[in-house]
């Protein structure tokens, strides 16, 4: 007995030996923390996300340093929104000399196109913030899953049940949201913000929004631009205004103290909360701003 104790305990210290170590998890970068938690969701621990805009940070006013460049030339997979939203990323992964994969994670959404008429005097433009739709986020999971599965065909199974499971719980996060919004009065549903971030919410959950800035926070609102939202918030009686994390609070203060709207809570366009925050995450961003609509809106 002695002996065959001896020899098992040398066999499993033998295959301790040759086993092959965990392997270092994959290297991703998103471009924005949005994106980032999303490929969190999908990656698991297979992966080790990097955004290069984070917590309430402004990806259009964004401007890359050389340890951006650094964290994209050392990744396999980098993840961007398209769209138009990223000006800076072309230059960016040109300059980073970077080999790695490329993922545009809104492939085959149709895009919002804002006229001059919409976009209260700002150019022509495609609407990129597309996630603001969860039938859309669901699009962006399942791009962001092939793209994993490309560059790491080994974790194919593991991003599709991933994915499969993220998709359920954004089912179930649309179901929610129109649930919060399912009392408000029709009267009711007109909000400003500080530029024109929520046009696919509007069209999927039945709300207008009206902006003095156009689809990028970097959109000069001139003080034509501010007068004639306040005059709208009057003559409609536009219950309230929201601030976005992104955005500085000076506008729409201006737009509340002027027109008499309700100011409401602080809502996340472009970025996710920071971690102890409201929004930390992309289900608890899009809960926390359907709650925040909902509170202001309801009579």
């Amino acid at each position: 007995m002695g002996r065959l104790r001896i020899g098992m305990l040398l066999l499993a210290l033998g295959l301790a030996w040759t086993a092959p170590a965990r392997a270092e998890p994959m290297r991703v970068v998103a471009t924005f923390s949005i994106l980032g938690d999303l490929v969190r969701q999908v990656g698991g621990d297979r992966v080790a996300v990097g955004t290069l805009v984070g917590p309430n940070g402004d990806a259009h006013s964004f401007v890359p340093a050389p340890a951006d460049a650094q964290a994209v030339a050392s990744a396999r997979l980098v993840v961007v929104n398209g769209l138009g939203f990223e000006g800076w990323i072309d230059r960016l992964i040109k300059a980073s000399g970077t080999k790695a994969k490329v993922v545009v994670a809104s492939t085959g959404i149709v895009p919002i196109e804002e006229d001059e008429g919409e976009g209260h005097g700002h150019d022509h433009a495609v609407d990129p913030h597309a996630w603001q739709n969860v039938a859309n986020a669901r699009r962006y999971v399942a791009n962001i899953r092939d793209g994993l599965a490309s560059v790491d065909p080994a974790g194919a199974a593991t991003y599709e049940a991933n994915a499969t499971a993220y998709l359920a719980r954004l089912d179930a996060l649309d179901t929610e949201v129109r649930a919060a919004l399912a009392g408000i009065p029709e009267a009711r549903r007109r909000i400003v913000t500080t530029h024109d971030a929520f046009g696919y919410f509007a069209r999927a959950y039945g709300l207008r929004f009206l902006a003095p800035q156009g689809v990028s926070s970097q959109s000069e609102a001139t003080a034509r631009d501010v007068a004639a939202i306040v005059r709208q918030v009057r003559r409609d009686r536009i219950p309230a205004v929201f601030l976005e994390n992104v955005s500085d609070p000076r506008l729409m203060q201006q737009i509340a103290r002027e027109s008499g709207a309700k100011a409401g809570g602080r809502v996340f366009s472009d970025a996710l909360s920071e971690p102890g925050g409201p929004a930390p995450t992309y289900l608890d961003m899009m809960r926390h701003n359907a709650g925040e609509f909902a509170a202001a809106l309801k009579e």
